[in-house]
């Protein structure tokens, strides 16, 4: 059976390429070290030979980076970006998204298996929110579903917006609440301009969707705004008050 990792890109020939000791090396640091030691262009390089495993794929790598800043950024970044950088095709693009997926799941199932309440596995909440979010171009919504004893039993993507806007309707977030059977919720949106400082609109919507969530004995435990680098949580702030 073919996978999609049997089909590569390049059409290489069967000999050993010339470049296919320093491959072997990086692999050999790799697995002793677990990339803690090498650069984002080397940990993408590496990534790479996976879907071009007989090109020299360093200058790409290099090339990426350049492009979008960090690996993070690399395999965050929307398909559409990515197929069409030179010497990246739909396999290679294919790669790095699942890479993207598999940080996601791995930082979500962490959270929700944690038996602790939120509060105390807040910087898990924290790493969630910003693997899944803070590298999106765009402003996505998200609620976070606890139970009585403020543990994760879900979330929803709710809204995604422009680069600076996102339509938030607390009737669909209440609504959302109740099928979910949750008895608290957890708002969380980012901010890809970089600045997490909440808007009077992020301000205004929060009231509302507190007063919405109070006549229905619902807890609005939280509102996180996001960004790659920070995190501004209402609560913390005390912009949501008890």
């Amino acid at each position: 059976m073919t996978t999609l990792f049997d089909k590569t890109e390049d059409g290489g020939k069967d000999d050993v390429p010339s470049y296919y000791g320093h491959r072997e090396r990086l692999r050999k640091r790799f697995l002793a070290g677990g990339g803690r030691d090498m650069p984002d262009y080397e940990l993408l390089e590496l990534l790479l030979t996976i879907a071009l495993p007989r090109k020299d794929v360093k200058p790409l790598a290099k090339d990426l980076i350049k492009k979008f800043g960090t690996f993070a950024d690399v395999v965050s970044a929307p398909l559409e970006e990515l197929v069409a950088f030179p010497g990246v095709k739909e396999n290679t693009a294919a790669v790095l998204k699942i890479v993207r997926e598999c940080a996601v799941r791995l930082s979500w199932e962490r959270l929700q298996n944690s038996d602790a309440p939120i509060i105390n596995s807040y910087d898990l909440m924290v790493d969630y929110c910003r693997t899944a979010m803070a590298h999106q171009d765009i402003e996505e919504f998200r609620i976070i579903f606890l139970n009585a004893k403020l543990r994760v039993i879900g979330e929803e993507s709710q809204q995604r917006g422009t680069v600076d806007h996102v339509y938030i309707h607390p009737r669909e977030v209440i609504k959302s609440a109740m099928m979910k059977g949750a008895s608290a919720i957890i708002l969380v949106h980012n901010h890809p301009s970089g600045s997490v400082t909440p808007s009077k609109a992020d301000i205004e919507i929060t009231r509302k969707i507190k007063e919405a969530a109070d006549a229905v004995s619902i807890r609005l435990f939280d509102h996180l705004v996001i960004s790659k680098s920070d995190c501004f949580s209402f609560r913390d702030k005390g912009v949501i008050m008890e």
